[in-house]
């Protein structure tokens, strides 16, 4: 199991590290101006988190997702979350087999590597919740019976933030449960010439092997990487610094909601992964300040006063890594 995976010595570390660089690569030939939600979505794994998508249909969400699972020999399924999408859906249910006379369990799309949650604010949250148990304990109980999840596994969930006709929000509880929220703006002027270049030139989004994307790395090596990922250090001033600026944001006065610690363990472990694919032996703040922004931004409700004037969380994330001590 994943947790008895033994760390790798640091030469095999640079050689994961090297492979994963190649995987931003591969993901390159299909996916164009994405680099940072690829990074993200490799720290996610490598923290063994969730990411949540956040962009406008047409951003390159789920072929990004489709990539990244075929440059890491990673099993993938995509579920699309609908309003009358059912809880067995998603994590199976038990079917009557009329020949053997008996029940049995038909594992749901969620026995995956990846999993695509596509627009999953459009269905119920009785359906939302059922990806709880699946996204924490990495497991799904039914019929009294709990049943492991394959390993790695990561969810990876899509949302519109232009429509809500029609959709849910999805509570506080069930955001707390993703890693990272990683926003894909609309491509500059000439990435979106770079895109239909390689569509004029053929390039199928449906067919990546013809589009020249290759595995650079397979579930055990990156198994291996989560491993070395553990054995990052943090030094007692670092910490405290990761819990001052969860601390910092209970007290904003534009802030109904404030990180909770879930959300400190959140961006300690991300930190410890960029840490580590920057080759570095313990966590500095440059690596916590990187990782405010995504891991934290999804984590604060906003008073309605400070909704009403415009207010972002992420101008006030920005402002508390200026008034927050940075230890030396």
């Amino acid at each position: 199991m994943t947790d008895t995976t033994p760390a790798p010595s640091p030469a095999e570390s640079g050689e994961l590290r090297a492979a994963l660089s190649r995987v931003r690569s591969e993901v390159g030939k299909a996916v164009v101006g994405q680099e940072g939600a690829v990074t993200g979505l490799i720290i996610a794994l490598l923290a063994r988190g969730h990411v949540l998508l956040e962009g406008v249909p047409g951003v390159a969400k789920t072929l990004l997702v489709r990539t990244l699972s075929q440059t890491l020999s990673l099993d993938t399924k995509r579920v699309q979350f609908t309003p009358d999408l059912m809880p067995g859906d998603v994590t199976g249910s038990l079917i009557y087999d009329a020949k053997a006379g008996e029940f049995s369990f038909r594992e749901g799309p969620v026995f995956t590597n990846i999993l695509l949650a596509d627009e999953i604010n459009r269905t119920p949250p009785k359906t939302q919740s059922s990806l709880l148990e699946a996204m924490e304990e990495r497991q799904v109980s039914a019929d009294g019976v709990t049943r492991k999840l394959p390993d790695p596994f990561l969810v990876a969930a899509t949302q519109n933030p232009i429509e809500y006709e029609g959709t849910y929000t999805l509570p506080e509880a069930q955001l707390d449960r993703f890693l990272l929220k990683l926003v894909l703006d609309l491509p500059e002027r000439d990435v979106e010439v770079a895109v239909l270049t390689r569509h004029a030139e053929g390039f199928n989004p449906r067919d990546l092997v013809a589009a020249g994307v290759t595995p650079v790395l397979d579930a055990d090596q990156l198994r291996r990487a989560q491993a070395a990922v553990a054995t990052v250090q943090a030094s007692p001033d670092v910490l405290a610094y990761v819990v001052d600026l969860a601390r910092a944001t209970r007290q904003s006065p534009s802030v109904k909601l404030g990180v909770s610690p879930r959300g400190s363990t959140a961006l300690l472990a991300a930190a410890k992964a960029w840490a580590w694919l920057n080759a570095s032996p313990g966590i500095t703040p440059d690596h916590v300040q990187a990782m405010v922004l995504p891991v934290l931004r999804h984590r604060i409700q906003l008073r309605p006063e400070a909704e009403l004037e415009g207010v972002s969380v992420d101008a006030i994330l920005r402002s508390i890594l200026t008034q927050v001590r940075v230890p030396l």
